[in-house]
């Protein structure tokens, strides 16, 4: 049986990182933009960079809820494409993942 008290641990544990990051990106994102033309195009890029750093976040954020959820329900650490046993070095690497390596490695 996998002992999953330190996966959750760090599964909150980022979580939190993620939630403060979002925040300060929102708050960025909120910030009053320029009236200057030039600078206007600056802001703009680095809105698209934020803005992606958001939905990259947002996403992370579902993949740790989900394992969260599996966590709780008792299938954390099988993978859900084939029910084989996600190796404990993947688990390390990758807390959150749903899928072993050779599922993985199938859809990428």
């Amino acid at each position: 049986m996998l002992e999953t008290g330190r996966y959750r641990a760090a599964l909150m544990a980022r979580l939190e990182e993620l939630d403060t990051r979002l925040h300060m990106i929102e708050s960025e994102l909120d910030c009053p933009k320029t009236r200057d033309f030039s600078d206007m195009a600056i802001e703009r890029e680095g809105d698209e960079v934020l803005e992606h750093l958001g939905q990259s976040g947002q996403e992370e954020i579902a993949r740790i809820r989900a394992a969260l959820a599996r966590i709780r329900d008792g299938s954390y650490g099988v993978c859900v494409q084939c029910d084989e046993r996600i190796s404990t070095a993947r688990l390390e690497i990758l807390p959150e993942t749903p899928l072993c390596r050779q599922c993985a490695a199938q859809i990428s």
